[in-house]
């Protein structure tokens, strides 16, 4: 039935969404972004090789999805790094999961058959309008930020293209952790082999300061995705895809207090819509 969601469910989201803005802390607090998301990939890549060994291969109909989803994701990161590099995590991370919620709504009812309530559908608009305002309370976008709003936006063009990809791979599988493991495997050691490209000689002496936070890092990533994937073969594609995007509160939360940000009134207002937009679809 359309517009409802399960207690783990939401419960699953809800976890996905504070694990994922943890991670997405971690990588931007290292230093040197590039080494950040390798050894973000890097743990992924052990964790999935664990997981891969303990469940069941996919079946053939799911393997063009996670091929497809697997380049997704890498190019995703590649373009959350340089925004990261260029932008503040407070404004950067929201810009980036808000464009997320609608575009993959739309693409759910359009492109996918799916069906959306009425009150489901006003709550993704809220959630996206809401996500947007606090990417925006900043203020005026100046002509110096334009790099790295693009860089945010791409980022989140990539993320619905890869939601809407995983929503129909997981159906191919009957294992919703075969199907994050495998996945995870195969997008896991690009971002490394792209850093060796780049550091050469160079990279193993700039891992060791952060090796510990990065693998955490990574750990925490996979286990967020796998939420979601989970997730999204037991509920309603949008529904999940919104609702994970709360995890923006806790980053707005997360700016504050760690990378020292502005909140603001107006963050606390957009995150009220938020919040209500997660009612809505409730």
């Amino acid at each position: 039935m359309p517009g409802t969601m399960s207690a783990p469910v939401l419960t699953a989201v809800l976890t996905a969404a504070v694990l994922h803005a943890v991670w997405n802390s971690i990588a931007h607090r290292i230093p040197d972004k590039l080494i950040g998301f390798t050894l973000i990939s890097a743990a992924c890549t052990g964790c999935a090789a664990v997981l891969v060994c303990l469940t069941p291969l996919p079946p053939a109909g799911a393997w063009p999805f996670l091929a497809a989803s697997a380049a997704l994701q890498v190019a995703s990161q590649l373009f959350l790094l340089r925004a990261y590099q260029l932008g503040d995590f407070g404004q950067m991370y929201p810009l980036a999961r808000g464009v997320a919620p609608l575009l993959v709504a739309i693409a759910s009812v359009t492109l996918l058959g799916g069906a959306l309530t009425a009150l489901q559908a006003a709550g993704v608009l809220l959630v996206s309008g809401g996500l947007a305002t606090l990417a925006l309370a900043s203020g005026r976008i100046r002509r110096a930020q334009l790099p790295a709003l693009g860089a945010a936006l791409g980022s989140g063009t990539i993320i619905a293209s890869y939601t809407l990809v995983d929503s129909l791979g997981v159906r191919h599988s009957p294992d919703a952790l075969a199907y994050t493991a495998w996945l995870f495997l195969l997008q896991g050691p690009l971002m490394p082999l792209i850093a060796l490209t780049r550091r050469r000689g160079k990279l193993l002496t700039q891992v060791r300061p952060v090796l510990g936070t990065g693998l955490l890092g990574g750990v925490l990533s996979m286990t967020a995705y796998g939420l979601v994937v989970w997730a999204q073969a037991h509920g309603e594609v949008a529904a999940v895809a919104a609702l994970r995007e709360t995890g923006i509160l806790v980053a707005a939360v997360i700016a504050t207090l760690l990378f020292r940000e502005p909140f603001g009134r107006l963050r606390l207002v957009a995150g009220a819509v938020v919040l209500t937009g997660i009612g809505l679809m409730r």
